[in-house]
């Protein structure tokens, strides 16, 4: 962060404020892990600090200390509503656009509080009095350690917030073996460890606490797995009819387009996803090698995120997206076959 930055967050800090921190719609950890820590560090030097997200988030993340502070739009508006109106300052966590946050989008567009965003998805939107944007970043909740470090209060650090944070960071890192994942991100991990993260607890809390019907939808998953070696692409799909005879609760396909990807071979994986109840066919990219999922999605399926792992929607039926998504890919065999 640069010296005027910091500046000007100290000066937005000063004194007792009333703050709102927001996470986007469909929380995934970091968002929440984000959210959560710097929450709580907000709260731990005087402020008044409330998480706000658009809807609710999955189960494997309840367990984090805090979460039932969190107000779920979606569940309390009226709350949520109150509390941006009255809110001295905004943080928005993990999105870069207020185009992230559904419903909420018009009261965040109406608040008169300032805003900071904290950030590392690419081309963010201009709302925010101070913007601190790194796309290289493994994870917002890295980010947010180093905000606190950059302003001086990283001293506020306590095990819930260790927990928080490093929670945010594994889940965004795919357990730290993503290209973003830095000898700093190491180095920051290792501090929140010190600070009182069990991150064998927080491994099993998160990756090894699967419902029966959560491993019956992967299963499911795999079978639905289709290979294109002329692309160098495989994908996984999911009917709606799929999902509720699984009992699908959010969060139980994180990770399954990861299984696509890790076939030999496979440099650029999708998933798509039927929600019948929105009318969308929703898709998550991943891709290896300089194959940037990112423009992939921004160009075809008003979608976008990172180099490798970004995400897409489509109004098209779930058969007729796929279809189209198989007709693009012939623009791109060359690049996917030399990717690397």
């Amino acid at each position: 962060m640069e010296k005027e930055t910091i500046a000007k967050v100290r000066q937005l800090l000063a004194g007792q404020k009333k703050i709102v921190v927001v996470g986007h719609k469909n929380p995934d950890g970091d968002a929440i892990g984000s959210c959560l820590g710097l929450a709580r560090v907000l709260n731990r030097l005087g402020h008044s600090a409330t998480v706000i997200v658009p809807n609710d988030f999955p189960d494997f993340l309840k367990w984090l200390p805090g979460c039932e502070t969190i107000v779920v739009h979606e569940q309390e508006e009226d709350k949520s509503i109150s509390l941006i109106n009255n809110a001295d300052l905004i943080f928005t966590l993990d999105f870069n656009d207020l185009s992230r946050v559904g419903s909420m989008q018009q009261f965040l567009e109406d608040a008169v509080a300032e805003f900071v965003m904290i950030d590392h998805h690419q081309a963010p939107a201009d709302y925010a009095v101070v913007t601190y944007s790194d796309v290289k970043m493994s994870s917002t909740s890295e980010m947010v350690y180093h905000f606190l470090d950059a302003i001086g209060e990283l001293p506020a650090l306590c095990a819930d917030v260790a927990t928080q944070l490093y929670t945010g960071i594994m889940t965004d890192t795919g357990s730290f073996r993503y290209p973003a994942t830095t000898a700093t991100t190491h180095k920051v991990i290792a501090h929140l460890i010190e600070e009182g993260a069990n991150n064998a607890e927080i491994h099993q809390q998160v990756f090894d606490t699967n419902s029966e019907d959560r491993l019956r939808l992967l299963g499911l998953a795999l079978k639905n797995l289709h290979i294109l070696p002329q692309y160098r692409t495989a994908y996984i799909t999911l009917l709606q009819k799929e999902l509720d005879a699984n009992n699908f609760k959010k969060g139980d396909t994180e990770g399954f387009v990861n299984y696509a990807l890790s076939v030999k071979g496979i440099v650029f994986a999708v998933i798509f996803i039927e929600n019948k109840q929105e009318k969308i066919t929703k898709m998550s990219f991943r891709s290896k090698g300089d194959f940037s999922v990112n423009e992939f999605a921004r160009a075809h399926f008003n979608g976008g995120g990172h180099t490798h792992a970004a995400g897409g929607r489509s109004n098209l039926s779930l058969s007729k997206t796929v279809t189209e998504f198989i007709s693009i890919l012939t623009n791109y065999k060359q690049q996917l076959t030399n990717a690397s």
